[in-house]
C-alpha cells in the first residue's frame, strides 16, 4: 500500500468500538481483558482499533468474558457501514456516522454507568425524559431551538 495511513474495513472498526465501549462499561482495563483470553494489551488495542480483525471463536471468547452475545458488536451498525460491504473498503472518512456516534464517545460510557447505578425507578424515568426533552431542544446552526414550533406556534 503506497499510502501512509491504513483504511481497515468499517465492520472491524464497529466491532472493535463495540468491544471497547464494553470493556469500558465493565470496568475493565485492556489488559486485564487480554490476560483473560490469553492476549497482549496490545492486541486488545489493535482489536478495538479495528486493526486486526477479531476470528470468529475470539469473538465468541470475548463475548463470554464481557457477558454479552455475540450480536452485541454488530448492533448498531450503520446502513452505510452493512452495504457497502459488497462494494469495498471505505476510508475512514467515508465512514463518518461511526465516529460521530454519540456512543462511542467516552463520556457516553460515563453516562449510562451514573444512570445505571440509579436505584429509583421513578428517578430513572424521570432522567430518561429530561434527556430526551433535551434533546428535541437542541439549538440549530442559527442558534434557536429547531423544535420549539411543535410546543408553540412561532411568531410572525
Amino acid at each position: 500500500m503506497t499510502s501512509s495511513r491504513k483504511s481497515f474495513h468499517p465492520i472491524d472498526t464497529h466491532v472493535g468500538k463495540r468491544l471497547r465501549i464494553r470493556r469500558k462499561m465493565l470496568s475493565l482495563s485492556q489488559t486485564m481483558l487480554g490476560e483473560s483470553i490469553g492476549l497482549t494489551f496490545q492486541q486488545i488495542q489493535k482489536y478495538e482499533r479495528g486493526a486486526n480483525r477479531i476470528g470468529a471463536s475470539r469473538l465468541f471468547e470475548l463475548s463470554e468474558v464481557l457477558d454479552v452475545p455475540v450480536s452485541y458488536f454488530f448492533d448498531d451498525l450503520p446502513d452505510e457501514v452493512s452495504q457497502s460491504t459488497n462494494a469495498g473498503v471505505k476510508t475512514a472518512g467515508e465512514i463518518a456516522p461511526l465516529a460521530e456516534n454519540a456512543l462511542f464517545e467516552p463520556v457516553s460510557v460515563d453516562l449510562l454507568r451514573a444512570y445505571s447505578s440509579i436505584d429509583d425507578a421513578q428517578t430513572r424515568k424521570s432522567m430518561f425524559n429530561l434527556a430526551k426533552a433535551l434533546a428535541k431542544d437542541k439549538p440549530s446552526e442559527d442558534g434557536s431551538p429547531e423544535n420549539q414550533g411543535q410546543r408553540r406556534k412561532r411568531s410572525a
